[in-house]
């Protein structure tokens, strides 16, 4: 049994992840509707607006559980010991080679059965 309490997001954090998609749409919808506009102000306006949306975001306990779920994901995969080059290559080469074998043997089986299907049927 979990030995926290799971308790309901409160009503604040539903209007922050709101406004936060809120702010998301706005956004993009001045994006488009500012089209005449230089795409460079147009993107760094987008940017900011996304920026602030996951700023808001982040205050809810949902974005503070997806924040902390990101670091702590950080920190396994520093702890991962990554294959070296040459392990790399060998491990593909033998990946490419029963590819080509399997490959190989169900077109062998295809024509058999092609040979079989053309024989009962003349």
């Amino acid at each position: 049994m979990n030995a926290k309490a799971d308790t309901p997001a409160s009503a604040m954090d539903s209007v922050k992840l709101i406004a936060s998609l809120l702010a998301l749409l706005a956004g993009i919808w001045a994006f488009y509707h500012f089209g005449e506009e230089s795409v460079l102000l147009r993107v760094l306006g987008l940017l900011a607006v996304v920026a602030l949306s996951v700023w808001i975001a982040l205050q809810t306990d949902a974005g503070r559980g997806i924040w902390s779920f990101a670091t702590e994901s950080r920190v396994e995969v520093r702890k991962v010991v990554w294959p070296t080059r040459q392990e790399t290559l060998q491990t593909t080469l033998v990946v490419f080679i029963m590819v080509f074998l399997l490959g190989l043997f169900l077109w062998l089986v295809d024509m058999l059965l092609a040979a079989i299907l053309r024989a009962i049927t003349g």
